[in-house]
């Protein structure tokens, strides 16, 4: 069954990072730490950083998740309140758009930092 939520699909777009799977494999060892049973914490300066970040993206998908599952109970008819769908897919949108706003933020500090080296 596919979900009517799709998880971090906005991420397919940058090079090392992909849907679902949450494959963050750029960003220093937090694709492990995300995608893979086999956890391995992040060192150095970033770590708190990476840490964070890496607690924000699964909170998205546990959102996304959420009102996924929120969503079949509304169309089987389960679900008694169908304000609580309304109110988790609002959550997970909103943290959506603050995980593309903060990845899209990264993103252009990253370019700057290329041209500055060019």
């Amino acid at each position: 069954m596919t979900s009517p939520i799709s998880p971090l699909g906005g991420f397919s777009g940058i090079e090392g990072i992909s849907g679902r799977g949450v494959g963050l494999g750029g960003l220093n060892g937090l694709g492990s730490m995300l995608g893979t049973s086999e956890t391995q914490a992040p060192s150095g300066p970033n770590a708190d950083f990476a840490g964070m970040l890496a607690k924000g993206i699964e909170n998205v998908q546990a959102s996304q998740t959420k009102a996924a599952d929120l969503a079949v109970q509304v169309a089987d008819g389960r679900l008694q309140d169908p304000a609580q769908y309304t109110m988790a897919a609002t959550e997970a949108g909103l943290g959506l758009q603050l995980t593309m706003a903060v990845r899209n933020k990264a993103v252009e500090a990253f370019q700057e930092i290329m041209r500055m080296q060019a």
